[in-house]
């Protein structure tokens, strides 16, 4: 196989596994505020979303690494690819605003009420369907 394929495979398989990760720590902070003080789930979780945010990190780094690949060794680019990457954008803002809360509730602090969780868990899947739609259809 070519060396497209496999950045463009190596790529898709990142992002895939970085979005899991994603869309699963807004899960752990609904589970840590509805458990409230309850010291076991909060040391089941607490750890979980640690090891979860550290994982997606890497996980972004590496789909980031072949999606240079991507654009800057096979020229992959356009104006949609502008608004793609805003929209990345958007999606790691809400990744470390994840982490940084989860650090927050590690440290004692409040976290948001189960309902602002609640929308905020719905965020990552609205951008995701953004940057598959301007990935597929490249309409501008």
């Amino acid at each position: 196989m070519n060396i497209y394929l496999w950045a463009t495979i190596l790529h898709l398989f990142f992002v895939i596994t970085w979005m899991a990760t994603v869309l699963c720590l807004p899960h752990i902070l609904l589970g840590l505020v509805e458990a409230g003080d309850e010291a076991a789930v909060r040391d089941r979780l607490i750890p979980l979303g640690r090891k979860i945010y550290r994982l997606g990190h890497n996980l972004f780094g590496l789909a980031f690494i072949f999606g240079l690949v991507l654009w800057l060794y096979f020229g992959i680019a356009g104006p949609w690819l502008h608004v793609k990457l805003v929209l990345v954008s958007l999606l790691l803002v809400h990744f470390t605003l994840s982490g940084r809360w989860l650090k927050r509730v590690a440290d004692g602090r409040a976290l948001p009420s189960a309902g602002v969780l609640r929308w905020f868990n719905h965020v990552p899947s609205l951008l995701l369907l953004g940057v598959i739609w301007l990935v597929l259809a490249k309409p501008i």
